[in-house]
């Protein structure tokens, strides 16, 4: 019986030490030693067969192998897992002295930038900034701003329309009107209106059938057309630099009377024009449309025109990004090319 405990303890060792990875190899050399069905309690079996005296001796032998056989196997278990854990730290590990990846911020985009500025401008001086539905009805995209069904002016709004009473937005000027409407008893207003607009022009270098424009309109007592020039030379001088000037040329709009076009001085050239391929050599860029506000559109909106009166202007966001960065391409701002938008 001891020769073959021995035998048994020497057959463990050996089986033990030639576990190199596998963690489940080790424990079915466990259930082969050490289980209910294992070898060393097929020997425990077998000391029935034992005299009295041999019992005790060959039991405390037996324990003592089960003992170094699960001492082992414990070992051995430690051993594999330390190793395991060091492998995988070894195809992990990270080369700190490897130059790092770049990380790309990234940034406003240009109208973004543009469209900011020009709040910040009109914020500063009174102005609140006014929002309304892309999907505009007809009413407040044309009638409630003197242009009624029959009027020829419609002939040049090609506009997308969804039903014969709903359409894309032309312009921001329906927010002129939902604004009057929402204030009582002449009640002054001092506002701009920033968005999207849309129009059935060609994708070009100077049309888009989607572009940004901004609506202003002031009314109060005693407005005049004077206090609608020098607000937008104050806004020129600061979006452009206190160098810029300003020209007004006669225009017609339906719902302004009278009307004006308004140009300002090229930033590039400087006004001088000569070469300037931004200006086309004439010194100057038009950037927007002006005029005082129909009475009409007061009448319309619920204002009296013989109390109040006010101003409104026209401007396209594209336009004024454009003259401000020297862009003679407005399909650039639409393109999310990273080298054009990187530079801003």
């Amino acid at each position: 019986m001891e020769h073959k405990i021995e035998e048994l303890k020497a057959a463990a060792n050996d089986a033990i030490k030639k576990v190199a990875t596998d963690l489940k190899e080790l424990d079915n050399l466990r259930v082969r030693f050490l289980g209910k069905k294992g070898e060393l309690t097929a020997l425990l079996r077998g000391m029935s067969q034992l005299s009295a005296e041999d019992r005790p001796r060959i039991g405390k032998i037996v324990n003592e192998a089960r003992a170094q056989i699960e001492n082992l196997i414990a070992e051995k278990n430690s051993e594999l897992k330390a190793k395991a854990l060091q492998d995988k730290l070894a195809a992990e590990t990270i080369d700190i002295t490897l130059p790092g990846r770049k990380i790309h911020s990234g940034h406003l985009h240009p109208l973004t930038l543009t469209l900011n500025r020009v709040k910040e401008i009109f914020i500063n001086m009174g102005y609140s900034v006014e929002d309304g539905p892309e999907v505009e009805t007809d009413y407040y995209n044309f009638e409630a701003l003197n242009l009624p069904k029959s009027h020829p002016a419609r002939d040049a709004q090609d506009s997308f329309y969804i039903t014969e009473e709903i359409l894309l937005r032309t312009q921001t000027s329906p927010v002129q009107a939902r604004t009057m409407q929402k204030h009582k008893d002449n009640a002054p207003i001092r506002m701009i209106a920033p968005g999207r607009v849309y129009r059935r022009d060609d994708f070009d270098a100077a049309h888009s059938p989607m572009f940004h424009q901004i609506e202003g309109l002031v009314i109060d007592e005693k407005i005049t057309f004077g206090d609608l020039v020098g607000t937008l030379d104050f806004f020129c001088k600061e979006m452009f630099g206190e160098s810029t000037k300003i020209r007004l040329r006669p225009s017609y709009f339906p719902f302004t009377e009278p009307s004006t076009e308004v140009d300002v001085s090229c930033p590039i050239c400087h006004g001088h024009g000569g070469g300037c391929k931004v200006c086309h050599d004439s010194g100057w860029l038009e950037i927007l449309g002006a005029g005082e506000v129909h009475p009409r559109v007061l009448e319309m909106s619920g204002y009296n025109p013989s109390k109040v009166s006010g101003y409104a202007f026209g401007c396209g966001l594209e336009r004024i990004a454009m003259i401000k960065y020297g862009i003679d391409d407005l399909r650039l701002f639409y393109e999310n090319d990273v080298r054009f938008l990187n530079q801003f």
